[in-house]
């Protein structure tokens, strides 16, 4: 049940029902801005070189952001921290390959869950 993290009650002025809720704002933008940002830079560019959204749909794919993400673990150590293509810092490709399988996966288990 929601409910105001003061107590008040929903007709009370100032009330908020979001007791519970996640901090997006607070928790997320807040915390990192600057990675967020990097991480939407990623998104951009994939979206320019495939599609936006296209990645969703891709077969395996949490096998296969997994060894995009552990690709650019690697070409980071041995090629240094700009990825060549993207022109963006391998950390931000890695971290938007880590959302994709985090995404996939929290996907994966609401689908179990509604059958």
């Amino acid at each position: 049940m929601q409910s105001d993290p003061n107590g008040l009650s929903a007709k009370q002025p100032g009330s908020k029902l979001d007791k519970g809720k996640a901090p997006v704002f607070q928790g997320l933008l807040q915390y990192f801005p600057r990675a967020c940002k990097a991480v939407a830079d990623v998104s951009g560019f994939g979206a320019s070189k495939y599609s936006w959204g296209g990645w969703g749909t891709a077969p395996d794919g949490i096998n296969r952001y997994s060894d995009a993400m552990c690709r650019h673990i690697l070409a980071e150590q041995i090629e240094g921290p700009i990825d060549a293509e993207s022109q963006s810092l391998h950390k931000s490709q890695i971290a938007w390959n880590a959302l994709a399988v985090l995404e996939l996966y929290l996907r994966e288990i609401e689908n179990k869950e509604q059958k």
